[in-house]
């Protein structure tokens, strides 16, 4: 059930920071987010949207709201070809502190990765196609698809921790 590739998340974001000093999770060029505000701002995105899934999922079966075509385009760019249009802020409510301590990032990572793992045994499949949380640029995504984007999400920003601590 799920997303196979959501359980490898931990390997894929946490992985290259293993056995680096806490001033290697600290390190990056300025104006950018370090290593560890990068994990913590994924943590802030699965902790946020897996909060929705709690709250919602007593709820009657919903139906998607039609998505905008700038939601369309978004779609179709991040979940279709992967890509981060350049320039795109993040989400207020996924902006990191200014300093994150090494460790509340790992653990604030690591608890949101499991909550979505709890999440699947308690709505899948029976929630599979009507149980939406909407996505501030994708519009209402189902559990699946929340998983696909940050499968997604976690790749382009593991990207860029491999570039900060040399992996």
């Amino acid at each position: 059930m799920g997303n196979p590739a959501f359980a490898d998340l931990p390997e894929m974001v946490l992985g290259p920071l293993a056995d680096r000093s806490d001033e290697e999770w600290h390190a990056a060029p300025a104006g950018k987010w370090n290593a560890a505000q990068i994990v913590e701002h994924l943590a802030l995105g699965l902790e946020w949207s897996g909060k929705g899934f709690e709250e919602r999922r007593a709820r009657d079966p919903m139906t998607r709201r039609p998505r905008t075509l700038l939601q369309r385009l978004a779609n179709t760019l991040v979940m279709g070809l992967g890509v981060f249009p350049p320039g795109r802020k993040a989400p207020q409510a996924s902006i990191p502190a200014a300093y994150v301590p090494r460790a509340s990032a790992e653990t604030h990572f690591r608890e949101g990765v499991a909550r979505f793992l709890e999440l699947e045994k308690l709505l899948l499949p029976a929630r599979r196609a009507d149980l939406f949380v909407k996505h501030p640029r994708l519009g209402d995504l189902t559990l699946e698809e929340w998983e696909r984007f940050h499968v997604i999400h976690a790749r382009h920003h593991a990207r860029q921790i491999r570039r900060r601590v040399g992996r």
